[in-house]
């Protein structure tokens, strides 16, 4: 099994990446979803946030109010770091369980976008970064996603930076492509992963 760890800054386009890396035969992982998961109405993770945050975080069916515990969390470092505390331990606890379920031969990615923040680059055996220029990720957050530049500079200022993310990568894809040579690049990056995976 090779395990490779996908980060990225948010609005990089780390998601088709992924998506690219699984229609060439990838396992995925993805820890924002599993992060939607152990936060699901009626999970310990819940009532951990609700806790820590105040019933003002779930919306009126009871489900988690993503946008308001974001702009909660993304202005303030310490309560970032509490959440990060909750949700972190039982995202790396579902993922190991997935993990152990994959093939003995698969190349597993783990998309995961704080590798770099929680210095996880050495679980992987192979770490690739999707880079993008800091003025592509925020038009992508702001056309692409809704967010306000406000929002979007914030949540962008709260993790690694550039730099930080390229020091840590073994296979670095440039993303401030046409889509038909961002998935050329992706043909090319998973016959090396496939490559390092037989000789592991």
């Amino acid at each position: 099994m090779l395990k490779v760890g996908l980060t990225g800054g948010i609005g990089a386009g780390k998601s088709e990446v992924s998506r690219l890396l699984v229609a060439c035969g990838a396992v995925l992982i993805d820890a924002d979803r599993i992060a939607r998961e152990v936060v699901a109405p009626g999970t310990p993770g819940l009532a951990a946030v609700v806790e820590a945050f105040g019933a003002e975080v779930l919306t009126e069916d009871g489900g988690l109010d993503r946008p308001r515990l974001g702009s909660i969390v993304f202005a303030d470092p310490e309560k970032l770091a509490v959440l990060n505390g909750i949700v972190h331990p039982l995202v790396g606890a579902r993922s190991r369980e997935l993990e152990d379920a994959a093939p003995e031969d698969a190349v597993v990615v783990h998309d995961v976008p704080l590798l770099t923040e929680n210095g996880l680059a050495p679980f992987y055996d192979v770490v690739i970064v999707v880079d993008a220029d800091p003025g592509t990720q925020l038009d992508r957050l702001v056309r692409l996603r809704g967010m306000t530049e406000d929002d979007a500079r914030a949540r962008m200022a709260a993790q690694a930076t550039r730099e930080e993310r390229r020091k840590i990568a073994d296979i670095v894809i440039d993303n401030d492509v046409p889509l038909p040579d961002l998935q050329a690049r992706v043909r090319e990056v998973w016959a090396d992963l496939a490559r390092r995976a037989r000789t592991e």
